[in-house]
């Protein structure tokens, strides 16, 4: 497994599944120029998943053009109710690669050597994928039959059950969130590798901050490091991390995830200078009696009213105001309400509206910050509200 793999969401065309004859040659020959750049650079692992629009099919064109004996692929399916519906996406799946052969195990079609359970972000999604008969079942048979290597499964599940799902030992790796700005789930690295688990960090880029158009506070603070090369720094030196995502939409942006393979030798005498100087902002923007307690005694989103996510958005409120992180604040904040079991809860428009600040305040009686927070929402409403974003995962 190379340390850095090329993620499939952000290089198709469409986030919707078009027909072959809408995708068009200049999407299909950036993808080209994408694999063929990624190959010469040893990024031999590509993951993609069934519901990134035209990743797949565009994918399953390309592969066979571009051969690669050290080739290891990965999709990733939703679980679902009926196992049946499971089964019908994952033979979409092998379709779209080219990998249908007859169609089914037992086929002598193509193989896919990942599979994963694709969001497993609920306890009802993680019952359907385990329970006698479900969808690793049908997962387990087609793995018997030879068109699945190892099973898997990713997540943006709270901890406990991510803890939960790794304790079944019934899957051989998992595809987390965890990188600078998140390091909540730490413990399920330390709980994967007990388990002889491999650990794929997703979206270390986007979802670790829109480093791909990073504020310039942040920039400043990473020097001599762009932030794309701490951050990728900064993962791949942590005990049990396997491998990082690349998630490239076109050659160029493989550029400076590609300079941290040079400095990993070096990520012990490069990392603590920048941590020192992003605490040190951390701490002067937000006080170190705010840093230590701001996450006491907030209820969960489903026990707020007007379902809001008091720590997703506290937590937005810190990246911001430490680090100046706007763009990627507007959008986790759009996202909210928006997102499905991918990103659950409510931002604070309702405040002042559906919900009053004495039925907030109510809520908020374990909180030592009780009395700031409900001015501190708003803040942070006028800041990066006006616009819903909706998720592009469909599951």
């Amino acid at each position: 497994m190379p340390v850095l793999s090329l993620g499939g969401m952000r290089f198709q065309q469409s986030w919707s599944d078009l027909p072959p004859e809408a995708v068009e040659a200049g999407s299909q020959a950036n993808l080209e120029a994408t694999l063929r750049a990624a190959l010469a650079a040893g990024l031999h692992h590509i993951e993609t998943a069934r519901h990134y629009g035209t990743s797949e099919r565009q994918l399953g064109w390309l592969l066979p053009r571009l051969p690669d004996p050290r080739r290891i692929l990965q999709t990733k399916v939703p679980p679902a109710e009926d196992p049946a519906a499971f089964e019908a996406d994952l033979r979409t799946s092998f379709e779209r690669l080219g990998l249908d052969g007859e169609g089914g195990p037992g086929g002598g079609g193509g193989r896919v050597d990942l599979l994963a359970i694709h969001g497993l972000n609920t306890p009802e999604l993680l019952d359907q994928t385990l329970r006698p008969g479900g969808c690793l079942a049908v997962a387990r048979r087609w793995q018997e039959a030879g068109r699945i290597g190892h099973v898997g499964f990713s997540t943006h599940a709270p901890l406990p059950l991510i803890l939960e799902a790794i304790a079944s030992d019934q899957f051989d790796y998992i595809n987390l969130h965890w990188y600078f700005i998140r390091q909540d789930n730490r413990a399920a690295i330390e709980a994967a590798t007990a388990h002889d688990m491999g650990v794929f960090v997703i979206s270390p880029t986007d979802k670790g901050g829109h480093l791909h158009s990073p504020s310039q506070r942040l920039c400043d603070l990473c020097a001599p490091l762009h932030p794309i090369v701490f951050n990728d720094l900064f993962c791949l030196s942590a005990p049990g991390i396997h491998t990082i995502s690349v998630g490239a939409s076109s050659p160029q942006e493989l550029d400076l995830h590609l300079e941290v393979l040079a400095l990993l030798p070096q990520a012990g005498e490069l990392l603590p200078p920048i941590l020192e100087r992003l605490e040190q902002a951390r701490r002067r923007a937000l006080g170190d009696d705010w840093l230590a307690s701001w996450d006491r005694g907030l209820p969960a989103w489903e026990d707020t009213p007007g379902r809001i996510n008091l720590p997703v958005l506290l937590w937005l409120h810190n990246l911001l105001e430490a680090w100046d992180l706007e763009a990627y604040g507007r959008a986790r904040y759009g996202l909210l309400g928006q997102g499905s079991h991918w990103f659950p809860g409510e931002n604070a428009d309702a405040l002042d509206g559906s919900v009053s600040e004495a039925e907030l305040l109510a809520v908020l009686q374990a909180s030592p910050w009780a009395a700031e927070i409900p001015g501190l929402l708003r803040r942070l409403r006028g800041r990066l509200g006006g616009e819903a974003v909706k998720r592009l995962q469909v599951a």
